[in-house]
């Protein structure tokens, strides 16, 4: 019987750059070695934990000398909490390495030919940038270093907070988080506490039981605050009278709380603590997963909205609407976007590419509540938004109502099914496209029907520039980049934003 070989512990291993994913590396022997949690000029000691044929992963068992550049993380829950990862790297050196990570992977997954990049614009709040947070309740919190599980009582096992990195089932339970300004820390503590006293349950993640799923809340650049709360079917008295189970999740969700319930009390607790609150509402989820777009939302007190604004346009975001996550940059991408789309910096007017005609028609593909559309619309005849989640589009054309927009339409459904030259013949042919998919990208039939409609401009946001520079692979026979500026959205973390403007050549 052979055994496994044991991995090995390496000495002494000087940590080199800033790598990918929120990892730095090292080379051992050859090997390119990642290591998370880690500063270039930090000297450790690292245990390999996977071994592959062209590089090594470990973790650090002991700091030997600490790199001058390394910072004091600022969170007590760091190296616990899956988030942040970068707080012990200076803001300079997270921007560097993002501009990197936009050059190396628009360069060789995509083999694009590139303008000069922009330098990345930074986040000017480096803490407290979010305007959404949301929490997990689980019944079996992580347990931290030093901690004895069995003397841990059953309401001490009990948390709200994160999931622990790569792990389903496991929540670190939050003391206090860096990223939403207040009322959100007082917000979750008070829950927890609330809940623990007056014996209410949390969820087992393995056992998809419990009362308490999850907690979101929006803090608005206006002031505005929204709290939903999800409960699961257990112990959730409905005013319909009916026994819950996971057959119908949809119609599940439909039901209403019984005022004087359990979960009616909590919700009644929460406003009482915190009248400031905008908008409160609840989901009851019966579901495997946490995601809660195809559920009803019920607004218990309060408006069912909350909005933000940017420049002189309002926007309204509900409980399932896409916004920005950081309301201070969000409006500098879209102005990016914008000007992008104005062509302000003359970049096509060597007569090499295709002209946008005075009031053209813009698509918005992936338009979310609308804010891009809404922009863009004081310079388009017609701003056409396509999104999934059916509750954004009735946002996005609140929106447009609200700020007096009247050459807009929104549709909601996959983009890949929506999408289609009976569309663009129903709707209009696009002189400029924006896409903001998610991270997985646009789908190739998307790509596909938009080399087809051709055009003039297209300006591509996107979270994740790997499949960004796939995406734009495929537009190359027909399109050159003339400009990349990217956008440090999430500062503390790997993520970047980027957006790439592509025009239409002239068929010489």
């Amino acid at each position: 019987m052979s055994r496994r070989k044991e991995k090995p512990l390496l000495e002494n291993v000087r940590i080199e750059a800033v790598a990918a994913e929120g990892n730095s590396l090292a080379h051992v022997d050859g090997k390119v070695l990642f290591v998370p949690q880690t500063v270039p000029g930090d000297v450790v000691d690292v245990q390999v934990r996977k071994a592959r044929k062209g590089y090594l992963e470990g973790y650090v068992t002991r700091l030997v000398t600490p790199s001058p550049h390394r910072l004091q993380p600022v969170c007590k829950h760091y190296g616990d909490c899956g988030g942040c990862k970068w707080q012990i790297l200076p803001y300079s050196m997270q921007l560097e390495a993002k501009q990197q990570q936009v050059v190396d992977q628009l360069s060789r997954i995509g083999h694009l030919s590139l303008p000069e990049i922009s330098p990345i614009l930074g986040s000017e709040r480096q803490y407290f940038y979010r305007n959404k947070l949301e929490y997990t309740f689980s019944s079996r919190r992580w347990v931290l270093r030093g901690e004895d599980p069995e003397s841990i009582s059953p309401a001490d096992r009990c948390g709200l907070g994160f999931h622990v990195g790569g792990m389903f089932d496991k929540v670190l339970d939050i003391e206090f988080c860096h990223l939403q300004a207040e009322p959100s820390n007082a917000l979750r503590n008070f829950v927890r506490s609330y809940a623990v006293d007056n014996g209410l349950s949390f969820f087992d993640l393995r056992e998809q039981t419990g009362l308490l799923r999850n907690m979101v809340v929006r803090t608005a650049s206006t002031g505005e605050v929204m709290v939903t709360v999800v409960f699961g079917p257990e112990g959730v008295e409905s005013t319909f009278g009916e026994d819950l189970c996971a057959a119908d999740p949809v119609g599940i969700s439909r039901l209403t709380l019984t005022p004087g319930s359990p979960a009616a009390d909590l919700l009644d607790a929460i406003i009482k603590e915190f009248p400031q609150i905008t908008s409160l509402n609840y989901v009851i989820n019966s579901k495997r997963n946490d995601t809660f777009n195809d559920l009803e939302t019920h607004t218990w007190a309060g408006r069912d909205c909350i909005y933000e604004q940017m420049e002189s346009l309002r926007f309204k975001v509900g409980p399932k609407s896409f916004y920005q996550t950081n309301s201070d940059q969000a409006y500098r991408l879209y102005s990016i976007v914008r000007s992008f789309a104005l062509d302000e910096k003359k970049l096509a007017a060597d007569n090499k590419y295709v002209a946008v005609p005075d009031n053209p028609v813009v698509y918005d593909l992936y338009t979310g509540t609308g804010t891009i559309a809404l922009f863009l619309s004081a310079i388009a005849s017609k701003v056409v938004g396509v999104e999934y989640v059916p509750e954004a589009i009735e946002d996005a054309r609140t929106n447009a109502v609200l700020n007096g927009i009247d050459n807009s339409v929104f549709y909601a459904g996959d983009m890949k099914d929506v999408l289609n030259t009976s569309f663009i013949e129903k709707n209009g042919t696009p002189s400029i496209v924006v896409l903001d998919p998610p991270r997985a990208g646009i789908h190739p039939d998307v790509a596909e029907v938009l080399m087809a409609a051709s055009p003039a401009r297209i300006v591509y946001v996107s979270c994740n520039p790997a499949s960004q520079a796939r995406d734009l692979a495929l537009f190359t026979d027909l399109y050159d980049i003339l400009a990349v500026q990217p956008v440090d959205m999430f500062p503390q973390t790997h993520h970047v934003e980027n957006v790439v403007y592509m025009a239409k050549r002239l068929i010489m």
